[in-house]
């Protein structure tokens, strides 16, 4: 019958331009909101097809009772595609139900379901537009439901029960918002059925379809907008303590320069810059006496907040039998055990100890799985000191340390660091390593102690070119002037 102006068709007309601009406007505003990528490429692509399924109905009525071959072929096709397109909405919905329900799962028995029946879908559908399996047209182009009609509804129909078993089966994962906006999708086109049968020239339907997707793209997307905005709250939340704890580390470590500007016999520098907002590696320095300057610098395993809990329990240990007046190997003994006595987590911190003698020049070490120390004397370049490394602190009781002298003269310097400094790494995946670090070191080896850390440091820079650092760097520089 051909297309005539009728109260119900005006109210096609208008429920048909009203679903298009509305589906539009809502795949425009998506595109806005603050939703995972996946949720967001699926709505629009379901809105798409919203749109695609009420252009093909009006396509199909306004082609609808005009006759010859190029109307017949267009409107078989043009049906052929409506139908397709509301079987592929009802996939996209059981999909969006599957993956809300089971998001970490592979979902491999529904999805095969799900594929045989739309499969099986397409298949009747194509054979449908070249046959009257479905529908037919009569000589004058007129649409006509054939006996076999109901069997186009049986997959969408399927597809429809497995999204209500879905639903039901984990309903206890979804939010009583997201599971209504599901329900009144899957239950509004049968509803609009049922009401379509007793009224047929108004195509409620239509109606049914955009106003239950619709609501449901904006419930969903409010609920994970809503969602979105917590995470935010709570990131910022995080960020701000995460940046109290890195000011209140940097606060546990020596970080007023110059050190001791009273003290003659020698300069000291020292920086940190962790790869995360709090670090695993330390540095310290503390007058022992009047006499004796203690020197540490460490390493503990793993990155970020529990690195810099355990840093700060074994800089207060080690600092601290230090200050009874203990050799660098006993007090590394000891705070070892210290640490073993309450280690549940099994982490562990290398230490380079060391116990300078202000008048005499004479520095007593103990390496606990620490860098090597590199050493300049008068006259002479940065070197490693290649000392006898002993276990890493944390790693068992009673482990017995090797303890070393060095002779300081006077205008010698002492460079300590982590191992953050020597495998920083470039684009290449190349490591700075020893060499080129002593290189930086010698770039101007007898300037002062701030000047050869900040030299070490422009020269990692110009290494890795940008590249991300993934581990603390550290340093400590001392100048003995005797």
């Amino acid at each position: 019958m051909i297309f005539e102006i009728t109260t119900g068709n005006l109210i096609n007309i208008i429920m048909i331009a009203m679903g298009i601009g509305i589906s539009a406007l809502s795949i425009i505003q998506i595109r806005k909101t603050p939703i995972p990528k996946q949720v967001r490429r699926f709505f629009i692509i379901f809105l798409s097809l919203v749109i695609g399924y009420i252009t093909m109905h009006m396509a199909r009525q306004l082609l609808e009772g005009h006759p010859g071959d190029a109307v017949r072929f267009a409107i078989k096709t043009v049906t052929c595609i409506e139908f397709l397109i509301s079987g592929f909405m009802t996939f996209l919905l059981v999909i969006m139900i599957l993956y809300s329900a089971k998001p970490d799962q592979k979902n491999r028995s529904e999805l095969f379901i799900l594929m045989i029946v739309t499969s099986v879908h397409i298949i009747m559908l194509i054979v449908s537009q070249f046959t009257d399996l479905y529908y037919s047209f009569d000589g004058n182009n007129v649409y006509h439901r054939s006996k076999l009609y109901l069997l186009s509804n049986i997959a969408p129909l399927i597809m429809m029960v497995q999204g209500m078993y879905l639903l039901i089966r984990f309903r206890k994962r979804f939010s009583k918002r997201i599971a209504r906006a599901y329900l009144i999708y899957l239950l509004a086109p049968l509803a609009a059925m049922m009401l379509q049968a007793v009224y047929s020239e108004v195509q409620f339907v239509i109606f049914a379809t955009v106003g239950a997707a619709v609501n449901m793209f904006a419930v969903i997307t409010d609920d994970l907008t809503e969602k979105y905005e917590k995470q935010q709250a709570e990131a910022s939340r995080i960020e701000t303590e995460l940046s109290m704890a890195t000011r209140i580390q940097a606060d546990m470590l020596p970080n007023i320069f110059p050190a001791f500007p009273e003290r003659k016999e020698f300069e000291i520098f020292a920086s940190m810059t962790p790869a995360k907002e709090v670090g695993g590696d330390f540095y310290d320095f503390f007058l022992i006496d009047n006499e004796h300057l203690g020197i540490v610098m460490a390493d503990v395993s793993g990155k970020g907040v529990p690195a810099a809990l355990f840093m700060m329990a074994s800089k207060i240990l080690v600092q601290n039998y230090a200050m009874m007046h203990m050799d660098p190997k006993a007090a590394l003994e000891a705070a070892n055990n210290q640490i073993c006595q309450s280690n549940r987590e099994d982490m562990f911190v290398t230490v380079w100890l060391g116990i300078l003698d202000l008048s005499t020049g004479v520095l007593k070490a103990a390496n606990a799985g620490h860098e090597y120390p590199a050493i300049k004397q008068p006259g002479r370049l940065f070197e490693l000191y290649k000392d006898k490394h002993g276990f890493v602190l944390g790693g068992m009781t009673g482990v017995k340390y090797k303890e070393y002298e060095i002779q300081l003269e006077k205008g010698s310097f002492l460079f300590l660091y982590t191992d953050g400094v020597a495998e920083a790494t470039n684009g290449k995946k190349e490591l700075f390593g020893t060499d080129r670090m002593l290189a930086a070191l010698n770039q101007d080896p007898e300037a002062d102690p701030q000047t050869i850390l900040k030299n070490t440091m422009d020269g990692i820079n110009d290494f890795v070119a940008g590249e991300e650092q993934f581990d603390d760097i550290t340093m400590l520089c001392l100048r003995y002037n005797g």
